[in-house]
């Protein structure tokens, strides 16, 4: 794997604690946090995007996003555990692996964008 898939990886790590933020934040560190791991995110996402398709990249941000943030409210949230939440979701995450996994990983040279 190379570091611009690290990238993406990170970058959706930082996507579940700003999704998570934006729902349960109420004080100002708890907004600061929301906001640098909004900007570490999409950071992360863009620079991602200079190396590998922006489609891929995009729908593994928010794959991994969204499984990590249903992951996090079952578990530290109290939300309810349903078998076809979590079925629905590995279903999700087997469509980022396989775009990981078909995904030319060339770096393209030529002009930067």
């Amino acid at each position: 794997m190379n570091m611009d898939w690290i990238k993406v990886f990170v970058a959706a790590f930082f996507e579940v604690f700003w999704v998570i933020g934006l729902k349960h934040a109420d004080g100002f560190w708890e907004w600061s946090g929301t906001i640098i791991s909004i900007f570490i995110s999409f950071y992360l996402m863009i620079a991602a995007g200079r190396k590998i398709p922006v489609g891929t990249v995009y729908a593994v941000f928010v794959g991994l996003g969204t499984v990590g943030t249903v992951f996090s409210e079952i578990v530290f949230f109290g939300e309810a555990f349903k078998l076809s939440k979590i079925l629905l979701i590995l279903i999700l995450l087997t469509g980022v692996i396989g775009l990981k996994l078909v995904t030319d990983e060339k770096v393209k040279e030529g002009v930067e964008s």
